[in-house]
Order: C-alpha cells, then sequence, then structure tokens
C-alpha cells in the first residue's frame, strides 16, 4: 500500500505552499519482497513554499523546503496514476540507490525560455543519501538539468549533480576511511521523451561515481526505455527494458510489462510482470504485480 496526500495552499497569484505526505507499507516493491521487516511508515517528500512568475514565452519557479531531487526526469513524473508501469528504473529507489525520491532541504529554480528549459538546487544532502536537517554529516550538494524541445513531442535533456554523499554510519563507510565532507559523489545522465499519436516513448541513461580512499571508488552506470502504446480511452499497455552495471558486480538485466485500465476518471488498474536477470551466475527474480490506483478530487480554496 502507498498513499500521498498532496496539500496545496494558493496564498495569491505568484505564492503557493506545496506538500506530499506519504504512508507506505513494507514490503512494497518488487526489491523489498526479501525485507524481514514489516510495517507502515509516514515521510515527507515534498513542502515547499514557490514562487512563479509567467510571461509570453517564458517562466520562472523558485521553490524553498524540502523537495526531491531534480536530477533525472523519472522523478519529475513519479506518481503511480502517471508511471504506465507498476516499479521504478533500477537507479531510482528510496535508500542505498544512486538517485532517492525522498526530499532534500534545499532551494529550486526553474525556468523556461522558448523551447528552453533548465533547473539549478542545492541541497542539505546527495540524492544518493538523503539526509534530514536534524541529521549530523550534512554537506552542500547540487544539482541541475537543461532540456530543449526539438519539436512538439520531442524533448532531450541533461542533468547532472555532486557533492559529499556519505555520514558515518553509512553501511557503505568503512573503517579507516576519511571524512565524508571529502568524498563526493558525481551523477550524471541524459534523457528523451517522445510521444506521438497513441504511442509515448521514454528513455534514460546515467553513470555514477562514488568516491572512496580506503577502498577502490564504486562505479555505476544504468539506462532504460520504456514505451506505452494507448489502445483506447480505457486502456493501454506498456514495457520497460532497463540495464544495470556496477564495478563490484556484473550487474544486472531488468524486463517488465504492464496492462492498464481506467475503471473511471479518478480509477486505474494495472498489472504486469517484472522480472529481473542477472548477467552472470545468480538467481533470476520474478513477481507479478497488481496496482490499484484512486484518488480524491481536490478541494480548493485561495487566499489573497
Amino acid at each position: 500500500m502507498r498513499a500521498v496526500l498532496y496539500p496545496t495552499i494558493k496564498l495569491g497569484d505568484h505564492w503557493t505552499v506545496v506538500g506530499a505526505l506519504e504512508a507506505i507499507s513494507n514490503p512494497y516493491d518488487p526489491q523489498d519482497f526479501s525485507s524481514t521487516s514489516y510495517g507502515i511508515r509516514g515521510r515527507v517528500l515534498l513542502s515547499v513554499l514557490e514562487y512563479s512568475q509567467v510571461w509570453n514565452k517564458a517562466s520562472l519557479v523558485v521553490r524553498a523546503g524540502q523537495m526531491p531531487s531534480t536530477f533525472g526526469s523519472f522523478i519529475l513524473r513519479y506518481d503511480d496514476a502517471d508511471n504506465p508501469l507498476l516499479t521504478a528504473p533500477a537507479a531510482y529507489g528510496y535508500y542505498y540507490d544512486p538517485v532517492s525520491t525522498l526530499g532534500l532541504a534545499g532551494v529550486l529554480a526553474e525556468v523556461t525560455a522558448g523551447k528552453w528549459d533548465a533547473r539549478a538546487q542545492l541541497a542539505n544532502s546527495s540524492p544518493a543519501n538523503p539526509r534530514s536537517i536534524f541529521d549530523k554529516d550534512q554537506y552542500g550538494n547540487w544539482a541541475g538539468g537543461i532540456g530543449y524541445s526539438v519539436r512538439q513531442g520531442l524533448r532531450i535533456g541533461a542533468s547532472a549533480y555532486h557533492g559529499p554523499y556519505l555520514d558515518q554510519h553509512y553501511p557503505y563507510y568503512f573503517p579507516g576511511e576519511i571524512q565524508p565532507s571529502a568524498l563526493p559523489a558525481t551523477g550524471v545522465g541524459i534523457d528523451a521523451d517522445w510521444a506521438a499519436g497513441h504511442w509515448n516513448v521514454r528513455g534514460e541513461w546515467q553513470r555514477y561515481l562514488m568516491t572512496y580512499r580506503a577502498i577502490p571508488d564504486f562505479r555505476q552506470n544504468d539506462g532504460y526505455v520504456e514505451a506505452k502504446r494507448v489502445l483506447n480511452a480505457r486502456w493501454f499497455v506498456a514495457g520497460r527494458v532497463g540495464y544495470l552495471h556496477t564495478s563490484v558486480a556484473s550487474g544486472n538485466q531488468t524486463y517488465e510489462g504492464a496492462v492498464g485500465f481506467r475503471a473511471a476518471r479518478y480509477e486505474l488498474i494495472k498489472a504486469g510482470y517484472w522480472v529481473s536477470q542477472p548477467q552472470q551466475n545468480g538467481e533470476t527474480d520474478k513477481a507479478f504485480l497488481f496496482q490499484f490506483v484512486t484518488s480524491v478530487p481536490s478541494l480548493s480554496k485561495a487566499w489573497k
């Protein structure tokens, strides 16, 4: 079970308070199925004060508070009602993944001008290891991205992040290692999104470097391509193929297919099959997945 509440308070023509509060069970994702802990946890994914300004062919949005990383493209559409599949690409997760979907404290600016868009973010920790504002070992990190809409329905983009990522209680912070503040992580990636008619195709490629002194640096590269085909007003099919390679293991390939049915305006049913296959010796993980997504129509009130 995963439930998300999106409280939004409009303070005027330009100012808004936006939030996203999540309650999620463990396990939830296929990667969690081996977990021995069970229960429900609450998280604040988004809690920001937002300023927006729109001109004829340009716009500006500035946010301050807790928000997900601006790296990559998947988090920008991380919503079960928008994701045609039932899982996230391999690089994205909650903990110990290169890009966490959890919120980071910081500031973000997004601008658009004609066919160009750009964003820049300064946060209190790395998307590879989100830290609460009450935690120790918080270090400034930056992330940013840029995109260009080649024509209607086709956009290409690039993004990056950099900054210290370890803390002294991190599972991969080993005895004898130097201070976490001197060990940065770097991620770079490219993405593309194409939509035409009943088709929508997306893809990302990313590379990460996590530096160490006591052990060799950790490197990872991964990528995926997913496609969605709308069959009619209620039905669609989708699929995703991805891979993940690391410097300490051979990596794996993932495959997922899904069928979606829109039962009503606010209700979506998805069923799919997920496979994670190691490239060398290892056990192949498989799962049948079912997801029911519903939402409650919003109630809005503005203060001026």
